[in-house]
């Protein structure tokens, strides 16, 4: 701790050793005992033994001509001699002598000497608290991890331990008291000292394989520059073994990638194996790997954010995948929620700011569902993002660099919204590189058994039940249903019958009443429309929309359009004529 005259009181550092002589005694005799005892002053006290008075040997240089005279003391006898008690502070008693100009003060106790403060009890304990500290703080210097470089106004080196003469191989005593310049031209601390401005974070080598951060600082005492200290921290240890660590870690996502890639999980989570679907997925690995924007369009429920989440997966990007549903923010907040705002930036705004889905999805990708309900000034905002791959803060003026994959969904016509003025041309053929339009579930037949069993399972397990048996029936209703809702209705529709099956198997009597009804119009219209009471017709006429479905289904191929009918290729070329079938 350092030295402080407020805290050091009087009664621990005062002198006891004094001299107190009668008013009746002499000048003279004091005098001979301050010559013997080698005091510069003799205390006076009256015939109560209260100190009234003090003679020093600066008086007796005054009254010199009067020596020889017997002079009593009772001529220094003073009304108004300046004391103090024992609990007074150093600083309170320095103080006074300044104020006063006097040299001593006695220490009384009810009137009686107990100790006298002189200049040189204030001097020596400063010094000796000063030898103490010095030594102190030596020792810190000395034991600080970094190397410290203290200098004057100068350019004077006043402090240099010894981290500091093993990092730059100059011992102290060759550099302690000399200009900093004499050994570092163009040092840190010599730019300090001219523009008196801190300096933070400057990598350094000062040897070979040796890396440092020097941190140089402006020193001020009571608002007066005194000079600059410097901090050299090596950071040799440290960077090497971020070094090591940035390997490890790229090795071990190097490693993560191979295994994801042997075990073959991307798109897993997409159940179907009819042939649209099945080529939807090719194309979705093919531009995984490319940062080109995407547009996956088709209707409400088929699976949109799903296959948008697997592209940015088999992409291996580093930054997340930001999922922004359009149709769900507030136009007047469109550009905040895009570009984020800066502290302040409109009222009932966040205090500390917010970061932006552009900034979340930096390095990653950002998937814009519903993108058919962008505001056209968004439009136009999100455009400007997409060319020059910055945007700024509302609120803010620091440019922000952005570099962010775009994989957009919509269930509209964008082209036709584009004819209408409704989308921007431009906007729409940034988004459109590449267009992966997702099946309805009414023409994935075959994947509608499988996805039914899927959810079957999943939603057991998640409510800790037994899957149950499902009826032919139902999933022959299944199939035959349109699903308007499509994937999402279908997992809605599984759940329903799950939660109201008591026994373990579900029947049709557990299925929604629209359901029921809307199959059995179907089965209705199909009766009056295709059929008539001559069966063999009516089979003729179910038998050439089996093979025209089979055919639109296998794109026209006929020998997987015989193989899907079960049929030898021969007959369908056969059936083909009878029916005249043509145009595929």
């Amino acid at each position: 701790m350092l030295f402080d005259y407020n805290e050091i009181l009087v009664k621990k550092v005062m002198n006891k050793d004094y001299i107190v002589l009668n008013i009746r005694n002499t000048v003279n005799e004091a005098i001979k005992l301050m010559l013997k005892n080698n005091i510069q002053d003799v205390f006076i006290e009256d015939l109560n033994h209260n100190v009234k008075g003090v003679i020093t040997l600066s008086d007796v240089a005054n009254i010199y001509d009067e020596i020889n005279q017997e002079i009593l003391l009772k001529k220094y006898i003073r009304t108004n001699m300046i004391s103090v008690d024992k609990n007074k502070t150093l600083y309170q008693c320095r103080s006074i002598m300044i104020e006063n100009n006097i040299g001593r003060l006695p220490v009384l106790e009810k009137g009686n000497l107990i100790g006298v403060i002189r200049q040189a009890e204030i001097r020596d304990y400063f010094y000796m608290d000063l030898e103490r500290i010095s030594k102190t703080l030596n020792h810190i210097v000395e034991s600080i991890h970094e190397a410290l470089c203290l200098i004057d106004t100068k350019g004077k080196v006043i402090i240099w331990n010894k981290n500091a003469a093993e990092l730059y191989d100059i011992p102290q005593k060759d550099i302690v008291g000399k200009n900093i310049k004499d050994f570092f031209p163009d040092s840190i601390n010599s730019k300090v000292l001219e523009s008196k401005e801190r300096i933070t974070n400057v990598y350094h080598s000062p040897k070979k394989n040796y890396k440092v951060i020097i941190n140089a600082l402006p020193i001020y005492i009571n608002g007066k520059f005194e000079g600059v200290l410097t901090t050299d921290r090596d950071v040799t240890e440290v960077t090497s073994l971020s070094k090591k660590l940035e390997k490890a870690n790229s090795n071990l996502k190097f490693l993560e990638g191979e295994f994801k890639k042997l075990k073959n999980n991307y798109f897993d989570n997409i159940i179907g194996r009819s042939t649209k679907i099945i080529e939807k997925i090719k194309i979705a690995k093919q531009v995984s790997k490319s940062d080109i924007s995407v547009l996956i369009s088709g209707e409400s429920g088929t699976g949109k954010e799903l296959f948008a989440k697997n592209i940015h997966d088999y992409s291996g990007g580093k930054g997340s995948f930001i999922p922004v549903n359009c149709s769900a923010i507030p136009n007047e907040l469109f550009e905040s929620e895009f570009f984020g705002y800066d502290e302040g930036a409109f009222t009932g705004a966040n205090k500390k700011g917010k970061v932006g889905f552009f900034e979340l999805a930096n390095n990653g990708t950002l998937f814009l569902d519903e993108i058919a309900e962008l505001p056209l000034y968004m439009q136009a905002k999100l455009l400007r993002v997409l060319q020059d791959n910055t945007f700024t803060r509302v609120g803010g003026t620091e440019v922000i660099n952005s570099k962010v994959r775009i994989i957009s969904a919509t269930n509209a016509n964008l082209a036709e919204m584009v004819d209408e003025g409704k989308f921007r041309k431009d906007l729409f053929y940034r988004l459109n590189v590449i267009e992966i339009k997702l099946p309805p579930l009414r023409e994935r037949e075959n994947d509608i058994v499988l996805l039914t069993y899927h959810f079957l399972n999943e939603l057991a397990e998640k409510n800790n039940r037994d899957v149950p048996k499902i009826s032919p029936e139902v999933l022959d209703i299944f199939k035959k249903y349109n699903w308007n809702g499509n994937i999402r209705e279908l997992r809605n529709v599984v759940e329903h019958t799950l939660v109201l099956c008591t026994d373990n198997v579900i029947n049709k009597d557990r299925l929604p009443s629209h359901i029921l009804k809307f199959v059995k119009e179907k089965e209705h219209d199909f009766i009056k429309t295709e059929s008539t009471f001559d069966l063999n017709k009516s089979i003729s006429n179910l038998e050439k929309k089996i093979i025209i479905e089979a055919l639109k289904n296998t794109k026209g191929n006929k020998a997987k359009a015989a193989k899907l009918l079960n049929i030898p290729r021969s007959t369908l070329h056969y059936k083909l004529d009878s029916y005249e079938i043509v145009n595929f």
